[in-house]
Formats: structure tokens, sequence, C-alpha cells
């Protein structure tokens, strides 16, 4: 047997997530995979991914692992697998790795984006991969708010009331707020994150940006733990996974 890891990316707009649901009609990233995996193979394959998206959620680079018993190269698996996946799903690279490896628990870090359409008016081919936002947000005063993130914290008011998280304290290890034309790219690397957690941060520097909490007081936000605090859950569509660093 032969531990494969893959690195995947996705439009999540049409999936309710990465994770296989018992319900086989509910579509997920991780259905599809093992489907193609399945006709590629000639046999049922498990799989385990590195980070379990939601439903609309992107990915450029989730990573996931399967055992098989084949012959087929590794660097081909890629573009073999990629003949039976939609054309919303697509196998990037594939390495060998140890018997063991689990490409949840293994990760050192995670990269996400979310992106914000900050404009008047709505642009349709921006609709599937960013959060619309009307009203004019400051950059500068998001940017200055983000910088409360970094570092170890309490992250509980931070997390969708789903959490399982055995502890809800995280590290920031970097977090930027970029503005090009109309879009705004917030980019957060840490250690793990929390059920909804880099939504909620998004939402939370949305209302930053409009003025409905002061950047001087994110501190104090984090601190407290109160979710009612924080902003908004930011919807799904802005956020792609970005990279998982091993």
């Amino acid at each position: 047997m032969r531990r494969i890891l893959v690195t995947v990316s996705y439009d999540g707009t049409a999936y309710s997530g990465w994770q296989k649901q018992k319900n086989e009609n509910i579509k997920t990233v991780q259905g599809e995979f093992e489907r193609a995996c399945k006709r590629l193979f000639k046999t049922e394959i498990g799989t385990i991914g590195a980070s379990r998206t939601d439903a609309g959620v992107h990915a450029l680079g989730q990573r996931a692992v399967f055992d098989i018993d084949s012959t087929i190269p590794t660097d081909r698996i890629p573009m073999a697998l990629n003949s039976f996946l939609p054309e919303d799903i697509v196998i990037t690279a594939a390495e060998d790795a140890e018997a063991d490896f689990n490409p949840r628990f293994a990760a050192k870090s995670k990269t996400y984006e979310y992106k914000i359409y900050n404009s008047p008016f709505r642009n349709p081919i921006y609709r599937n991969f960013t959060e619309y936002v009307r009203e004019k947000l400051d950059v500068t005063k998001m940017k200055q708010a983000a910088e409360a993130f970094v570092g170890e914290h309490d992250f509980k008011g931070f997390c969708s009331s789903g959490n399982s998280s055995k502890t809800t304290v995280r590290t920031i290890y970097g977090i930027s707020v970029e503005k090009d034309g109309s879009v705004i790219t917030i980019r957060v690397t840490g250690n793990g994150f929390l059920y909804n957690m880099v939504r909620i941060i998004a939402g939370t520097l949305i209302y930053v940006g409009n003025g409905k909490i002061d950047p001087s007081d994110m501190a104090d936000i984090i601190a407290s733990g109160d979710r009612i605090r924080a902003g908004k859950t930011a919807g799904p569509l802005g956020l792609t996974l970005m990279e998982v660093v091993y």
C-alpha cells in the first residue's frame, strides 16, 4: 500500500463543503474526489482532508491523502484523476507520504484569504468569490484592527456554536488587509482555525471598516471571549483555503 498526498483546488460554489455526507445525494468535494478515485483505481478509496471547508468555500491548496495498491506513478496521478473529476475540482500535485501521515493533524500552518468586493454596485464576475459590501470601507482602520489578532489568543469569541475543538486557543502568525481596485483581501496564516473563525474575523473587520467597531477596541474584544462583541459571520463565498504547510 502507498499513501498519496495530493493538493486539491476547487470552486466550492456548487458543493456542500469538503466533507462527504451520509446522504449521498448531497454534493460534496470529498464525495466527487472519492468517486473519481474509485473509477481510476477500480476500488473504494477513503480520503482524509486537511480542512473541512464549509458549503460555498473555495480552495487553491486543500491537501488530502488516500491509500492505494497501484502501479500508477505518483507524478501521473493528478492528470489521471482529473480526467474523472468535474471541471470545478482539480488535483494540482501529488507526492508520496508516510503510512501514518494525517494531513489535518500534521499541519504546521494554514493560510486563508477572504475577499470583499467593496463598491456601490455588484460585479457579476466576482459574485461567487467575494462578499459584497456596498458601503465604503476604511481599509486603514481595518489594517490597524487586524494587528490585534497576531499572536496566541483564546479565540472563543470568534467561533460558531458548532465548534468541537478541545481548546479555543490558536496562534495567528500573520494577517494582512490589502485593497486592489474594488477588492479587499484579508489574508490570515495561523497554526489552526476554529469553526467559522476566519469568516468571523472577516466580518469583524468589515464592522471596523464601516465604523461599527473602533480599531482600538479590538484587543479588548478578543480578550473578552464574547461572541456578541465581535462582528457578523461573513458569507462563505469570499473564503478560499490557500495553503497548508507541513
